[in-house]
C-alpha cells in the first residue's frame, strides 16, 4: 500500500522510475515531417511539443537515434502537421517501425509539398508549420529538444479565431485532437474562457 502524505490527500509516486506513465496528461499531437537522405519523406507522431516562447519558435522532444533527429541535423528543416480527431488512426500508424529503411505505411498518406522548405505536409490536417532548425539541446537523458523557427504557417479557416464567432463556437465546430499520454486520445469540443485577471499580460 503506498504511503500517503500531506494531509492524507497525496500519494508519493516516487522518482526512481520515470513518472509519466503513472497518470494522464493532456498534450497536442503532431506529425513531424522530415526528408530522408535518399529524398523520401518521413513522418513521425510527436506529443511532447510546445511553442518556444511568444515568438514564432516551435519545439519538440525527440531521440538522437531516430531518423527525425538525424534528418533535421542534415537538412536543417522540418514540417509540422496538426491532425484532426478523425485522423487518429493515420497518426498512430506513423509510429510504425521501418522495414529496410522505409515505413511502408507512409505510402498510404496523402501529402502536399511545403512552400518555403523542402518537405511535405499531411493532407486534411488543420494547422501547418514549416520550420527551419534553430537549435537542438541535448542532455535530457536519452532525449533531446529540437527547436525551429516557423517560416510559414497555414490553417483551415474554420479553426482560426475570428471576431465573427465566439471562441467556444470555433472549438465546437472544429474539434481539436488531444493526446492523453500515455496511450489515449480525445476530441475537444467544449471549452470555457479562462478567468485571467483583468491586468494580465503576456
Amino acid at each position: 500500500m503506498p504511503e500517503y502524505t500531506i494531509n492524507n490527500r497525496l500519494v508519493d509516486i516516487g522518482t526512481d522510475q520515470p513518472v509519466w506513465d503513472r497518470f494522464f496528461t493532456v498534450a497536442p499531437l503532431v506529425l513531424i515531417g522530415t526528408t530522408d537522405a535518399d529524398g523520401s519523406p518521413d513522418l513521425a507522431p510527436k506529443h511532447m511539443v510546445t511553442p518556444m516562447g511568444w515568438e514564432n519558435y516551435f519545439g519538440f522532444v525527440c531521440s538522437p537515434s531516430h531518423s527525425t533527429c538525424s534528418n533535421i541535423q542534415r537538412s536543417g528543416e522540418f514540417t509540422v502537421s496538426y491532425p484532426k480527431p478523425s485522423q487518429v488512426l493515420l497518426s498512430g500508424l506513423a509510429a510504425s517501425p521501418r522495414q529496410d529503411g522505409h515505413k511502408p505505411v507512409l505510402d498510404f498518406y496523402t501529402t502536399f509539398p511545403a512552400q518555403q522548405i523542402d518537405g511535405v505536409l499531411v493532407e486534411e490536417a488543420y494547422l501547418y508549420f514549416e520550420c527551419r532548425h534553430f537549435k537542438t539541446v541535448d542532455g535530457f537523458g536519452p532525449n533531446c529538444l529540437i527547436t525551429g523557427k516557423i517560416v510559414a504557417a497555414y490553417a483551415e479557416p474554420g479553426f482560426l479565431r475570428s471576431n465573427e464567432f465566439d471562441d467556444q463556437e470555433v472549438v465546437h465546430n472544429s474539434p481539436l485532437f488531444a493526446y492523453l499520454s500515455p496511450g489515449r486520445f480525445a476530441a475537444i469540443e467544449q471549452s470555457n474562457a479562462f478567468p485571467f485577471p483583468a491586468d494580465m499580460k503576456k
